[in-house]
């Protein structure tokens, strides 16, 4: 499903009308309006190879006219690529300054605060193993806070994200990144599973994954890491603001930001896991730094509003 409409200001603009100053990429933002595609049906549909096709894509993916994902495919994986918005609408008066700002910690995927781990399992840093394969008593080794890849066939992992905002800011909106796939032994492009958010013991929602994906390696995989395991995951985005939650701005629940009770100077509370009554039982992996193809730990956004402007609004951690 896609938004209806975007409202944008003339600033905000620029890069989406950069994106579009091109009657190919113009084209393909009207063909995906009309249905989901991938690389190859839009080469098709243009006649221009799968290499000029993708570096259009990806134009348009920055900008954030258009999402994708990896998906199974009976020969290996595809790109699927969906439009974003059916509409956009550009003001050209100048806004009155606001006083919002956000937030942003990285945390690396050893950095959990509990875990429920079950074989198949594992967690590796980028130059070895952390103790035993399949031996979820691994998890608790000290090496683990250097660990940028974990896997768990269930159970959760539970992350602590520190929120240092000042009393006084209202919390509008809050956004998890991350890397992730299933969880299969060895690999299995077509093994789903049904992964599940919690913050703050609050349920925001589940994706299903595809699959544990494998067949061709992670670009950030050390060379050491096996070709015969999970190779890579897909970067997706729990967000959760005053009107519900969503996962790529598709809805996913009722659940809002104001239930989660983010406190200033407390702690933030993530899970991530395989409920007992899911469907897809396929367990979880969580792609760090140094694994899969997306350089980044697990993000946790915080979008405020400074209610006293005097004050100043909290800047995104280095």
């Amino acid at each position: 499903m896609q938004h209806h409409l975007k409202e944008l200001s003339a600033h905000e603009s620029v890069a989406i009308f950069r994106a579009l100053g091109s009657t190919t990429r113009a084209k393909i933002v009207e063909l995906l309006s009309v249905r989901e595609m991938n690389i190859g049906e839009l080469s098709t549909a243009l006649g221009l190879t799968q290499p000029s096709v993708t570096k259009h894509v990806q134009v348009l993916e920055e900008a954030g006219l258009v999402r994708s994902d990896y998906v199974a495919a009976p020969q290996g994986t595809q790109k699927k690529c969906r439009c974003v918005f059916e509409r956009l609408l550009v003001d050209l008066e100048p806004k009155a300054p606001k006083s919002d700002g956000y937030a942003e910690v990285e945390l690396p995927v050893g950095m959990f605060t509990e875990v429920d781990a079950r074989p198949t399992c594992g967690l590796a840093t980028k130059e070895k193993f952390i103790g035993l394969v399949d031996a979820p008593v691994s998890f608790y080794l000290p090496e683990r806070s250097q660990a940028e890849i974990l896997w768990s066939a269930g159970g959760w992992v539970e992350y602590a994200f520190a929120n240092t905002l000042p009393v006084g800011n209202h919390i509008k909106a809050i956004e998890l990144v991350m890397e992730l796939s299933s969880e299969a032994p060895g690999y299995n492009n077509t093994y789903p599973s049904d992964i599940t958010v919690w913050m703050n013991g609050v349920e925001v929602g589940t994706w299903t994954s595809p699959g544990d994906f494998g067949g061709s390696r992670g670009q950030l995989n050390p060379s050491w890491y096996p070709d015969n395991m999970n190779q890579w995951g897909v970067l997706k985005t729990w967000s959760v603001d005053m009107n519900g939650a969503s996962i790529d701005g598709f809805e996913i629940s009722k659940v809002t930001v104001d239930e989660l009770n983010i406190l200033p100077w407390a702690p933030t509370k993530v899970r991530i896991g395989i409920k007992p009554d899911a469907q897809n039982q396929g367990g979880f992996t969580l792609y760090g730094r140094c694994f899969g193809n997306y350089q980044l730990g697990l993000i946790l956004r915080i979008r405020h509003e400074n209610l006293h402007p005097e004050m100043p609004t909290s800047s995104r951690p280095r």
